[in-house]
C-alpha cells in the first residue's frame, strides 16, 4: 500500500504579521496558521489555492 500523500504546510520561514494579522510569508491569517494541522486535506487544498489569489492581490496592492 502507498504512502499517504501529505499537504506540505505553505510556512516558507518568512513570518511576520502585517496590521489584518496576514503573514507576509505564506499569506494566511493567524487563525489559518493556528488550525493548519486540524485541516483535512481537502481543506488544505482549498486554502492553498486561496492563498494562491491572495498572494496576487497582494502584490498588485503593493
Amino acid at each position: 500500500m502507498p504512502a499517504p500523500i501529505t499537504i506540505p504546510n505553505p510556512c516558507v520561514r518568512n513570518c511576520c504579521l502585517d496590521r489584518d494579522d496576514v503573514c507576509m510569508g505564506c499569506h494566511r491569517t493567524l487563525k489559518e496558521i493556528l488550525d493548519w494541522h486540524g485541516y483535512t486535506d481537502e481543506e488544505k487544498r482549498a486554502l492553498i489555492e486561496a492563498l494562491e489569489q491572495r498572494k496576487k492581490n497582494r502584490s498588485t496592492e503593493a
